[in-house]
């Protein structure tokens, strides 16, 4: 609701309320002319003024700790100075800031080969359409070899396998 209201709030100098209200009729966010008139007068609610005041102490403890809080120690952190409030409520209120904290995990590697390292050479030519039975092999290696070190570990042979028949 509070979104509607700023939306109109931002508008309403240039087109007014009604027609505001008349164009977001048919719309999931439509609004009474009247609805947004009593949401302005309505006093805050106490949600809303609890919001408020740990919108600004998660801020603080946020800046005071250089941005490396995530939601768990600033959470604790205002818990140490008595203050009795949810995690779920810090998430939401840090996510509703743009606040995050500093992951200590790296991203994901992955695997980049040096340009100089030697590749397979591709016999052939990407073209894995063969004109009749057993003219073209193809397999994968690292599929092969994973389960070659499957099948030695249960007990039983694997046998090498020619690629480029």
């Amino acid at each position: 609701m509070s979104e509607k209201i700023a939306y109109i709030d931002a508008h309403r100098s240039e087109f007014g309320v009604e027609p505001i209200c008349r164009a977001l009729e048919d719309t999931p966010a439509q609004i009474a002319p009247s609805s947004y008139y009593a949401a302005k007068k309505r006093p805050p609610s106490a949600r809303e003024l609890r919001d408020r005041e740990l919108c600004e102490m998660i801020s603080r403890i946020h800046t005071d700790n250089y941005g490396v809080y995530g939601m768990r120690k600033v959470h604790a952190a205002l818990r140490r100075e008595g203050e009795r409030v949810a995690e779920s409520t810090v998430r939401r209120l840090m996510r509703q800031l743009g606040l995050r904290g500093i992951s200590r995990a790296k991203g994901p590697r992955t695997t980049k080969p040096a340009p100089e390292t030697d590749r397979p050479l591709d016999l052939v030519n990407r073209q894995f359409v063969a004109s009749r039975p057993n003219e073209l092999w193809v397999a994968d290696l690292v599929r092969h070899e994973a389960l070659c070190i499957r099948e030695v570990v249960q007990g039983h042979l694997c046998w090498p396998v020619a690629v480029g028949r």
